[in-house]
């Protein structure tokens, strides 16, 4: 069993989001800058990069947390002889980081890290079986009220089945 990149990716941005909502609390320079935190820093707009300048090297629990999805994105650049070693780095880290939600997300990426490990090897990924399901969802949204299963494998097959219903004249 291989876990795709792109979804233990988002687990850590969950957990960094988590920090940043509890914390804006009681902290208002927090307010409105979600997506400064969740995108990549080549992503963000001129505004949003300023905000980050200001606030990333900040005491703030939230800068805490982005410095550690940076440098768990940066562990999938690695080689896959020297990545495990860095992802164990990257567990301890976030296990002793006070930080609950980096807590939390760094125990699920222990408890799945021969999955994370694997796709080092792999390079595998969901995005295919992603693509494969919602061709299914839409049939399913077009054959309502149709009886049975074989009317909506026959409405995937029309919707995807790239037939040509051209008439020649």
């Amino acid at each position: 069993m291989t876990f795709d990149k792109f979804h233990v990716v988002k687990a850590v941005n969950e957990a960094v989001d988590d920090v940043r909502r509890k914390e804006q609390k009681t902290c208002k320079d927090l307010k409105n800058t979600r997506y400064v935190w969740l995108k990549n820093e080549k992503n963000l707009t001129s505004s949003q990069r300023e905000t980050l300048d200001r606030l990333k090297d900040c005491n703030l629990d939230t800068a805490k947390a982005y410095r550690m999805r940076i440098s768990f994105q940066e562990i999938f650049q690695y080689p896959r002889e020297i990545a495990p070693m860095v992802l164990n780095d990257w567990i301890e880290w976030g296990l002793r980081c006070r930080l609950k939600p980096m807590v939390d997300v760094s125990k699920t990426i222990k408890d799945h890290y021969d999955g994370i490990i694997r796709w080092f090897s792999s390079k595998l990924n969901n995005g295919l079986l992603e693509r494969i399901n919602s061709v299914f969802q839409a049939a399913k949204r077009k054959a309502r009220g149709y009886r049975s299963h074989k009317n909506m494998v026959a409405m995937v097959f029309l919707l995807h089945g790239k037939l040509d219903f051209k008439l020649n004249k």
